[in-house]
C-alpha cells in the first residue's frame, strides 16, 4: 500500500481532523479539494450497525464515509474508490495516520472511476457481485451553484449529466444480491435517483435532513436493496438543529458522531 511509505513531506498541505469524537482522524486538503464534513457522517449511518460485510465508498475523497462505517461496524471492511489522485494521497494518509491503527487493516484504497462501463469498469477493480453494500456521496451541485476556480473541488461537487444513472447502475454491478445501497443528495435530484434504481433496487427507504424543524430539507438520505422487491417508504426525518438553530438535538449529535444509525438499525 502507498500509505505504509508516506510521510508528511509527501502528502500536499494538509489538515488532520477528529470525526467521532476522536473515534478516527481524517487526512484532509487544506486548500481546494474536498473536505469531509456532516454529509459524509449522515451517510455513514446509514448503513445498518450489525453490518459486517465489505462495503464499498463510491468517490470516497479522503475516507470519511468509509472510516465512519468502520468505526461504528467492528466486522466490517470497506474498499474506498476515488477517482482522483491527489485525493487517494490523502486517502492513503489517513489509513495510515498511527490513530487509525485500529481501521486501517480492515480498509484498502483504489484509484477508479465509478461511473466506468462494465468492461473497463471491471478492469479498474470493480468486480460484479462482489461487495455487501455500496455508500455514495455523489457530487451534487449543478454546475452554476457557487461556482469554484479550484478544478480538484468542482470535480468532487459539481454534478455532471447521467451521473446517478452511471454510479447507481455500477453499484447494482458490484453488489451482491440483497446487498444495500445508501445515497446522499440534495432534494432536486431525488427524481434521477429513483429513475436510476427502478428495476435495480427495491425496498427503497427515504430520509430527508433539515436544518430546523421548520425549515425546508436540505439532503435526502436514500437507502435501497438491490434485486428486491418492495415500495418506496418515507421515514421520519432528521432534524439537525433545536430552536436556537446551533445546538445539534440528540438524535442529529448521536447519529453525527457515530453512536447510533440514522435508519434505528
Amino acid at each position: 500500500m502507498i500509505a505504509a511509505t508516506l510521510s508528511e513531506r509527501e502528502i500536499p498541505a494538509h489538515t488532520i481532523d477528529s470525526f467521532h469524537r476522536g473515534g478516527f482522524w481524517l487526512a484532509q486538503p487544506a486548500r481546494g479539494g474536498h473536505r469531509a464534513g456532516m454529509d459524509a457522517m449522515v451517510l455513514a449511518a446509514a448503513v445498518p450497525s450489525s453490518f459486517g460485510g465489505r462495503l464499498a465508498d463510491f468517490g470516497a475523497g479522503a475516507g470519511a464515509a468509509a472510516l465512519a462505517v468502520l468505526s461504528r461496524c467492528p466486522d466490517a471492511s470497506a474498499v474506498l474508490f476515488e477517482r482522483a489522485a491527489e485525493m487517494t494521497i490523502f486517502a492513503d494518509a489517513t489509513l495510515a495516520h498511527p490513530a487509525n491503527a485500529h481501521l486501517a487493516s480492515r480498509a484498502s484504497v483504489l484509484r477508479a472511476d465509478v461511473s466506468l462501463e462494465a468492461s473497463a469498469r471491471k478492469t479498474a477493480g470493480l468486480a460484479d457481485n462482489s461487495f455487501d453494500y455500496v455508500i455514495m456521496n455523489p457530487p451534487f451541485n449543478m454546475g452554476d451553484d457557487r461556482a469554484t476556480p479550484d478544478e480538484l473541488r468542482r470535480q468532487a461537487h459539481v454534478i455532471q449529466d447521467g451521473l446517478f444513472e452511471s454510479w447507481i447502475r455500477n453499484a447494482a454491478a458490484v453488489l451482491k444480491p440483497g446487498g444495500g445501497l445508501a445515497i446522499i443528495a440534495r432534494p432536486q435530484s431525488l427524481q434521477a435517483i429513483l429513475a436510476a434504481l427502478s428495476r435495480r433496487f427495491a425496498n427503497a427507504e427515504l430520509l430527508a435532513l433539515h436544518p430546523r424543524a421548520d425549515a425546508a430539507a436540505i439532503r435526502i438520505i436514500i437507502r435501497a436493496v438491490h434485486g428486491a422487491r418492495g415500495k418506496l417508504s418515507i421515514r421520519p426525518p432528521l432534524v439537525l438543529h433545536g430552536d436556537n438553530g446551533h445546538t445539534f438535538t440528540e438524535r442529529a449529535d448521536a447519529v453525527i458522531n457515530g453512536l447510533g444509525s440514522l435508519f434505528g438499525d
